[in-house]
């Protein structure tokens, strides 16, 4: 049978894809100025109105040393979970994350969506000029579209078995002409993998939209059932999964983000399973791809977790960067 060898979890901010100058430069407080956001308790805001709020310390948080030290701690992670991924020699990698009216929109939005067609396509990226849109563009292939191979053969015994566990999916085995891969997906092929690419089973989670968007139960018992899963597929295979998104943003919430690390490292399911609905919106809602991953992780031990709290604005707005690797 396969096995569930390793888990991984990356944000997958454009923050990431941004240069140190660009973080230096403010090259994210105009989008953060226009962005509706959501404060720590669910509440909608604007900008000004975080600003306001803002502790005193908040200039020291973003000085130009500050974001120094945190871009370089947050590429040294990256990295890391490369060769992390690399050195585990995996058959196939799962990876979790959700779309962004990438390949869906409100016309048909699953709350739990697969792949499984034999590869995916990553689109070529346009020309940019805003520091922003560049670094949203590194998330795409430079010259010419590509099509990155996928596990049809674990991916239809993902379909059935997860039926099987009473998972109604929405299933894809082709994208449309216009269409490729989300920024979820070409995070984990452009950054996270070596040279020559893992096939991996794309599963989308519909963190962000409402009004269908998976409970913290609901995806912590997806991530058990994929595990579930992978035990029972033929074949002495080694399997990964990935969880791609995450943590909170676009205000960096990070007592919470560390309580999910905590609960992550203890193996904490009631925690996760309880997570506050208040907690999960925005961008903070792709923290329900981490809780599908902890589902689908309880067999293995966090290995090493690396936490950034990736403030860009003086209003402290920003990413919860994390990145981590379990064995």
């Amino acid at each position: 049978m396969a096995h569930l060898v390793a888990g991984f979890g990356s944000s997958h901010s454009p923050m990431l894809a941004a240069r140190l100058e660009d973080w230096q430069q403010g090259a994210f407080l105009r989008r953060d100025m226009a962005r509706q956001l959501v404060d720590f308790d669910g509440v909608p805001c604007r900008y000004a109105d975080v600003l306001a709020r803002a502790p005193k310390d908040a200039a020291a948080l973003i000085a130009p040393d500050a974001l120094a030290q945190r871009h370089a701690e947050a590429q040294a992670a990256i990295g890391r979970l490369r060769d992390d991924i690399a050195a585990m020699k995996l058959d196939a990698l799962i990876v979790v994350g959700d779309d962004q009216e990438e390949l869906f929109d409100h016309t048909n939005m699953p709350a739990i969506g697969l792949y499984y067609g034999d590869t995916i396509r990553n689109a070529r990226g346009g020309p940019a000029t805003d520091p922003l849109d560049v670094a949203r563009m590194r998330f795409q292939e430079d010259s010419i579209d590509v099509d990155y191979p996928c596990d049809t053969d674990l991916a239809r015994h993902l379909i059935g078995t997860l039926g099987d566990k009473g998972f109604d999916l929405s299933v894809m085995r082709g994208l449309p002409p216009d269409r490729a891969e989300g920024h979820a997906y070409s995070w984990v092929h452009r950054f996270c993998m070596a040279a020559t690419p893992i096939p991996i089973v794309p599963v989308f989670l519909n963190a962000y939209y409402p009004p269908n968007q998976p409970s913290p139960a609901r995806c912590h018992d997806l991530g058990e059932a994929l595990a579930l899963a992978v035990a029972s597929c033929p074949g002495d295979r080694r399997i990964g999964i990935f969880a791609s998104g995450g943590l909170s943003h676009f205000l960096v919430d990070a007592p919470f983000d560390h309580a999910v690390i905590d609960a992550l490292r203890r193996k904490d399911s009631q925690f996760l399973r309880t997570a506050p609905l208040h907690k999960l919106q925005s961008g903070s809602s792709e923290i329900r791809n981490w809780i599908c991953l902890a589902g689908a992780v309880a067999g293995l031990d966090l290995a090493w977790v690396t936490y950034v709290p990736g403030y860009r604005t003086p209003a402290l707005t920003g990413t919860g960067l994390c990145f981590a690797s379990f064995h």
